[in-house]
């Protein structure tokens, strides 16, 4: 397993993944999952994957040299396609190839054919463009209310994206968020592991200098790691426990009471009284 996640912000791109792939409880390996592609000056794209580890790595390969016709008989690759929405059809149409080539034997072997790529990036000429791509090529692209994409374990890192980030969150704000949802996942799922990267594109740099692979012993990532944990605590034991009673007449005075009255629900109860027969 593995978790990645891409956002889309109006001052640029993040991207960050962990490394840890498993084929079962004994056979713990260390992939990288983030691919960049790079033309200084003319267009940088990032691709993010997750699933089966052979899968995405043949993609990653053809997706180099994958061609598809413009319609005019010349054909189209990521390094001259003139937009980042045919960059992301190669890319589909590489998938495709994949599953053309490996698809029937993975089947006859008994495993599904599972990947998911984030592809995101920039084409001189036009905007940033942030996609998601699943098994069968078809793909589907960010947009204002939902800027960032998750692939992989994606649960346990949701809701912290889910409460800070917006298209105007700046870009180290949305590092560090991304890094608080990978620690998350990191608590709470074995399969997702370190060493992780993660890469932060500046809207129309076409190039990219922050870059980083993050290990145990990264400075940044073990404060984010020790104060995440310490400040959900402190904020947790803030909150007011339970109050049982609404009653002010008893001094059981609450500012949030647990229980109101309520006309529309109530508890599902079965009370037994003394001297009944239960059956």
């Amino acid at each position: 397993m593995t978790y990645c996640v891409g956002i889309k912000l109006d001052a640029g791109l993040v991207f960050l993944s962990d490394s840890r792939t498993n084929a079962g409880l004994d056979q713990i390996s260390t992939f990288r999952k983030m691919m960049v592609y790079e033309k200084p000056d003319d267009r940088f794209m990032v691709m993010l994957s997750a699933g089966n580890l052979s899968i995405s790595q043949s993609v990653r390969e053809i997706l180099q040299v994958e061609k598809i016709d413009n319609g005019e008989g010349k054909p189209i690759t990521i390094w001259n396609a003139t937009s980042m929405f045919d960059a992301v059809r190669v890319l589909g149409s590489a998938v495709r190839r994949v599953h053309d080539q490996d698809g029937k034997s993975l089947k006859a072997a008994g495993i599904d054919f599972n990947a998911s790529m984030i592809f995101g990036g920039q084409i001189k000429g036009e905007a940033m463009r942030l996609f998601l791509v699943y098994s069968a090529g078809n793909f589907i692209e960010a947009t204002r209310e939902t800027c960032y994409f998750q692939v992989g374990e994606s649960k346990y890192g949701k809701p912290v994206l889910d409460r800070m980030i917006t298209p105007a969150t700046p870009l180290d704000e949305a590092s560090k968020c991304a890094l608080v949802s990978m620690d998350s996942t990191l608590k709470s799922n074995l399969s997702v592991g370190l060493p992780l990267d993660l890469l932060v594109y500046e809207n129309d740099a076409l190039q990219c200098n922050q870059i980083v692979c993050i290990d145990e012993h990264n400075p940044y990532f073990r404060m984010i790691r020790g104060s995440w944990g310490e400040k959900l605590r402190q904020v947790f034991e803030s909150l007011d426990d339970p109050h049982w009673s609404n009653d002010t007449t008893a001094g059981a005075t609450a500012a949030h009471p647990l229980c109101v009255p309520s006309n529309r629900y109530e508890p599902m109860r079965k009370i037994t009284h003394p001297g009944e027969k239960i059956v």
